[in-house]
């Protein structure tokens, strides 16, 4: 996909919600639960990914300022 797909997907997808906005407060109560169910998953959804994103990069990165537990130790052969 293009990259000028993609801004007119996204453009598209922001109409749709921006048009469910307009029209909730006309909306069944049924349908107004559902919308906020889907938006509570979104933002879980994406809560989780941020976090994850940080713990590792904060793993990873070194900023946790410990050696890095992750190199091997050096098996040497014992004399006989």
């Amino acid at each position: 996909m293009s990259s000028q797909g993609l801004l007119t997907e996204m453009q598209t997808l922001g109409e749709k919600l921006l048009f469910k906005l307009q029209n909730l407060p006309k909306a069944d109560p049924v349908e107004i639960v559902f919308f906020c169910v889907v938006l509570l998953f979104i933002v879980t959804v994406l809560l989780l990914m941020i976090v994850a994103c940080s713990c590792c990069c904060y793993s990873c990165c070194g900023c946790d300022e410990r050696p890095d537990h992750r190199r091997k130790a050096q098996v040497r052969p014992t004399a006989h």
